[in-house]
């Protein structure tokens, strides 16, 4: 049992602790999770998951990720915007992604709303909402790193103004951590 401290990992190297329950966890603490991520559809793709998240173990999401970029067109934003009511329907049944009818709702609402804005919109528009790294001390352990922020509910509300759903200020700040608008890797963990 952890006490929310970086733990060693298969390697031996100090990982954040709950990286560490599966390989496909370790893989995305050490690939992907608190690196920047930029454009349009792949910030899409990462608000899209996060929303599906919600109330689900992020394992459920990533390991059906393949499944919803198929689903999904890869998250491209006009591809999302142009789907049919057949389209909601074929989701709805898709066993392959998670069938929660308000977020596959929520997730072409947002698609047809940021097939509105200008290219590069939603970029700089979650970016600007990035807090200065050297205000944020690195955490020392779990118990360190927040659920919500000041910066992740002014992005919700920025979104929600916007028109975009799904995207309260917990899912914002999930978004901030796994795009790497903050870095919440532990002090000690090696992908600091």
């Amino acid at each position: 049992m952890s006490d929310g401290t970086a733990l060693a990992g298969p390697d031996g190297a100090l990982r954040c602790p709950w990286a560490l329950s599966t390989p496909d966890y370790v893989t995305y603490h050490d690939e992907e999770w608190g690196r920047p991520v930029h454009g349009d559809d792949a910030l899409f793709e990462r608000l899209s998951l996060e929303a599906f998240q919600s109330g689900l173990s992020w394992i459920t999401i990533l390991r059906r990720r393949p499944g919803f970029r198929t689903a999904f067109a890869d998250f491209t934003i006009a591809s999302v915007a142009a789907f049919t009511d057949e389209d909601r329907e074929r989701l709805l049944a898709d066993a392959g992604i998670i069938r929660n009818r308000a977020k596959i709702d929520a997730t072409l609402a947002n698609a047809r709303v940021l097939a509105e804005w200008a290219p590069g919109e939603l970029d700089t528009l979650i970016w600007s909402h990035a807090p200065d790294p050297a205000t944020r001390p690195a955490p020392g352990t779990l118990a360190d790193v927040p659920a919500v922020t000041d910066e992740s509910t002014a992005l919700s509300k920025a979104l929600k103004k916007k028109g975009l759903r799904f995207v309260g200020p917990t899912t914002a700040y999930a978004l901030m951590q796994a795009c790497g608008l903050v870095n919440d890797h532990l002090k000690t963990c090696v992908s600091r």
